[in-house]
């Protein structure tokens, strides 16, 4: 019989960044990522695939580390108020 465990937390989100001209970098989030059980490995589950190929993979951190980092140098979304929380708009 399988061994039964809680199932595996994933440790970082897959993104694609699309570069675009005059404008910050938009991460288009395309799934997670989940560690191995002997920690040797990743599995990586998408729900898209990056037009040019190339997947970003950047470590989940509670919601407020998140949106520090994303002020500095990670996930960064760019464009008008349609991309914004409505708590950043206030």
């Amino acid at each position: 019989m399988a061994d039964k465990e809680a199932p595996r937390q994933p440790t970082h989100r897959a993104y694609a960044v699309i570069r675009r001209e005059g404008q910050d970098d938009f991460w288009l989030n395309l799934g997670l990522v989940f560690p191995h059980k002997d920690g040797s490995g990743f599995n990586i589950m998408l729900q898209a695939l990056p037009l040019d190929g190339k997947i970003v993979c950047r470590e989940i951190a509670d919601d407020h580390t998140e949106e520090e980092q994303a002020s500095e140098s990670g996930p960064r979304r760019g464009g008008n108020d349609k991309d914004r929380s409505r708590s950043q708009r206030r």
